[in-house]
């Protein structure tokens, strides 16, 4: 009977170690293959989503300047007309 305790203990105990055996395997394919696909991303010059935004950011900037400077130019125009 103590035999067969120790039999079910040392299986419990591989089936443990097998489980954690897999985990880590889980975890480095996991980190190469964000690897893989960072590299791979990096090399077609995409662009981070912040990156994204702050440059909409500037271009909406620019074109509410633009349009500042059109009114402005056009309340000049329409001064030295009248004048």
């Amino acid at each position: 009977m103590q035999t067969r305790n120790k039999f079910f203990d040392d299986m419990s105990q591989l089936m443990t170690n097998a489980m954690g055996v897999a985990q880590g395997a889980k975890d480095e394919a996991e980190t190469a293959m964000k690897s893989l696909m960072d590299r791979w991303l990096a090399d077609r010059d995409f662009v981070t989503r912040e990156e994204f935004d702050a440059v909409r950011a500037m271009a909406q900037k620019a074109r509410e300047e633009n349009e500042a400077l059109k009114a402005r130019i056009e309340a000049l125009e329409a001064g030295s007309k009248a004048g």
